[in-house]
């Protein structure tokens, strides 16, 4: 008997999401940390008096608490993060592409341990596209 193919745990789609769409992840932190930094600026510079920073300005420092400040020490570190995850995924995918183009066996051969190490930080679909250049070049490993 066979059993309905089971879906796999939370954990594993989590990872393979974040792997599939690591360009949206890296750019969307990298977004956040630097809206995160614009609002600390707009509050601590007297931009703070112009219409759209003024009315934020309201909602984020409030008697209670004074979320400006947070944004002041959250924003700088998450902006490096996400220039960090979008400088890195930009530097694999350039040096991918420019190693997937080859069209020498003897080259392509050369640089597959690199090909390999690059594949870590790039999407699944770019591991079949690795797999597809060595089907053609008749390359078994």
């Amino acid at each position: 008997m066979s059993s309905p193919a089971e879906e796999p745990p939370l954990g594993r789609r989590f990872r393979l999401a974040l792997r599939t769409y690591r360009a949206w992840v890296s750019y969307f932190v990298l977004g956040v940390g630097v809206v995160l930094t614009v609002l600390a600026v707009g509050f601590f510079t007297p931009l703070g008096n112009s219409w759209p920073f003024s009315a934020i300005n309201g909602v984020t420092n409030t008697p209670t608490a004074n979320y400006n400040l947070l944004f002041v020490v959250l924003g700088p570190i998450v902006v490096i993060v996400g220039a960090y995850l979008v400088g890195s995924y930009v530097a694999a995918r350039t040096k991918f592409e420019h190693l997937m183009v080859t069209k020498s066996k003897a080259e392509f051969l050369r640089n597959i341990p690199e090909l390999e190490d690059l594949l870590w930080e790039l999407t699944p679909a770019d591991a079949g596209r690795y797999e597809q250049k060595k089907a053609e070049l008749r390359i078994r490993r």
